[in-house]
């Protein structure tokens, strides 16, 4: 590995430990990834975006302090170091092997992170996800949070871009008035916020979750995140969880009513078909 100067001088500074070398590591769409090798011979993972969004690297490094409160909840990397413009991992190690132990295993971890609940639907500060803003200022149901905080922010931005037709945009919100019928009543749970495959990475013997848009919500919204962009042995994984804390009734039916608001957010970050993939979504329930 070389050594990145000012990635290197950063880090040093944030955990007060030298940095023999640095690498970048793939696969970031939005801050840029580097390796740390450290003098104390431990590894390291620093995320990095200039002129980040003010509260950018403060809201993951709270949402992942959050998550890693839960006692044999979903493992998340350590957090090592924020400041505006990093945030600093204990490495871990992906793995080539995504086993079937693992997926049982995150499965169950997976339904005692939701269980350990939340104190409301919302959070104490809002957050984002992928670079757009995230609005979390609780709400008394889980109907309206999802209303007014996920779906109609994200349709009036995926319409002001361009992203949606006026047809789909009212499609959309034909279902908005009808989520209080839809959705079965439940506590608030420890949401990841974010949970697609790409924020899970499979080591040696663990699933560890990445990246988290961290609230109190309906748990349904990160089964549904899995469902909508895969993730292998996604079947074991919720029969683990249904085995720990079991799924309302007619969840899988429910599965593309919480895919709304993810793909209003990729209409909003990426155009494309997603503003007609999250009207055929809503359009189930119209």
């Amino acid at each position: 590995m070389a050594r990145q100067p000012l990635v290197a001088r950063r880090a040093e500074e944030l955990l007060g430990a030298a940095v023999v070398a640095t690498a970048p590591v793939a696969g970031g769409d939005i801050s840029t990834a580097t390796r740390l090798r450290l003098s104390n011979g431990t590894t390291a993972l620093v995320k990095t975006l200039p002129h980040a969004p003010p509260g950018f690297f403060e809201a993951e490094a709270a949402g992942l302090r959050w998550l890693a409160e839960v006692e044999d909840g979903v493992p998340v990397p350590p957090l090592l170091a924020v400041d505006p413009e990093c945030l600093i991992l204990g490495w871990v190690e992906p793995s080539s092997r995504q086993t079937l132990e693992s997926a049982i295993a995150f499965g169950q971890a997976l339904a005692r992170t939701h269980a350990a609940g939340a104190p409301s639907y919302g959070a104490e500060r809002d957050g984002f996800i992928g670079r757009l803003p995230m609005p979390n200022r609780p709400a008394p149901t889980w109907p309206e949070f999802y209303a007014v905080r996920r779906v109609l922010p994200y349709l009036k931005l995926a319409r002001d871009r361009g992203a949606i037709t006026p047809d789909d945009a009212a499609t959309v919100e034909t279902v908005v008035g009808r989520l209080p019928s839809l959705v079965p009543d439940e506590p608030p749970a420890r949401l990841h916020g974010d949970l697609w495959n790409g924020n899970c990475l499979w080591s040696a013997d663990a699933v560890h979750v990445l990246d988290p848009a961290a609230y109190g919500g309906h748990r349904e919204v990160d089964i549904a995140m899995l469902h909508l962009f895969g993730l292998p042995h996604l079947q074991r994984v919720v029969q683990a969880y249904d085995e720990v804390t079991p799924l309302a009734e007619g969840w899988e039916d429910r599965l593309a009513l919480h895919q709304v608001f993810p793909l209003l957010v990729h209409a909003c970050m990426f155009g494309g078909g997603y503003g007609a993939r999250a009207a055929r979504a809503a359009a189930q329930y119209a």
